[in-house]
């Protein structure tokens, strides 16, 4: 009775009820994990956590389990609660049931690496934003939550040796390939699709929604395009995996990028690739090469079919 009660709700109750769902589970980690982590790490490392000092190698360990921690609390978690609820049968409607072949799983591969010049070029055309004087306030702020953003994501990405690579890889690429993709496209999504009754105005909500809460503004539209592209990916197919996929190449292929850099592998122009005036035109071709890949990957399957499936 209590499940056919949640199946029942409107939308906007779904949305509603998925935001304290969120909000408890989040509280519920940060207690569990506070508690497992004062013996480890100290009760002063946790009393200093908010002002850590990103230069420190043990404010950063503590910084990377709480990153964890609320990875797994806020998107992975959630998700499966809200899908056993609203349906019943988590697979379903988390869209997880279907897989998908081999040639369209390359496919999504391929456009990651593909897209990254016209991204690239987005996010440089987005941090060149100015905002009207009347809000030089606004854009103060703004530019120093950026900057924060970008000096302890950097501090994240530098490690010595493979090892930390690949927890990199782990934290940065495969937790949020899969939480945010089942948060996002698997409810947000779906209850946003269900409330306009057109899943282009549900894949465009929450690729905003989903930017958004990212608290990153000079990346934003970047962030919202990859956010449509991985709702479209899911409503062509019918399938989380090809988003989550999709979700985990761009990640890994910057956080391998970054590595490869600080090593002296590659040059330090790879991640400003398509966005240089002597490499713009690597745009050109990315915009084309990533409308033949969907147009492949969209004609592997029945959009129609597909859509009013998930409009259910």
């Amino acid at each position: 009775m209590l499940r056919a009660a949640f199946r029942e709700m409107s939308p906007f109750s779904q949305l509603m009820f998925s935001i304290f769902v969120i909000i408890a589970s989040f509280l519920a980690f940060l207690v569990v994990s506070l508690v497992v982590a004062i013996p480890v790490f100290g009760v002063d490392s946790m009393m200093n956590i908010a002002t850590a000092d990103i230069n420190n190698p043990q404010s950063i360990v503590v910084l990377k389990y709480f990153q964890v921690v609320q990875a797994i609390g806020v998107f992975i978690v959630p998700p499966f609660i809200l899908a056993w609820l609203f349906q019943g049968e988590i697979s379903s409607y988390l869209l997880l049931n279907k897989k998908v072949n081999f040639a369209t799983f390359l496919l999504v591969v391929l456009l990651g690496f593909a897209a990254m010049p016209v991204i690239n070029l987005t996010g440089e055309l987005n941090s060149n934003m100015q905002l009207p004087d009347w809000l030089s306030g606004v854009e103060t702020w703004m530019k120093a939550t950026e900057e924060k953003a970008a000096q302890l994501t950097e501090t994240f990405l530098k490690v010595n040796g493979f090892a930390g690579l690949l927890f990199n890889i782990f934290m940065i690429a495969f937790l949020p390939a899969i939480g945010e993709e089942l948060l996002f496209r698997g409810v947000i999504q779906r209850i946003f699709t269900r409330w306009t009754k057109n899943s282009h105005w549900g894949i465009w909500i929450t690729a905003i929604l989903f930017s958004a809460l990212h608290m990153q503004f000079y990346g934003f539209i970047p962030r919202m395009l990859l956010g449509a592209l991985f709702g479209y990916l899911l409503v062509w197919s019918g399938s989380m995996w090809l988003p989550m996929a999709a979700h985990f190449v761009n990640n890994a292929v910057a956080v391998i990028g970054m590595y490869m850099i600080d090593k002296g592998t590659i040059k330090p122009e790879f991640e400003e690739i398509g966005s240089t005036s002597d490499s713009i035109y690597l745009s050109v071709v990315s915009i084309a090469i990533v409308a033949l890949l969907l147009w492949l990957i969209k004609r592997e399957y029945k959009p129609a079919a597909e859509q009013q499936r998930y409009l259910k």
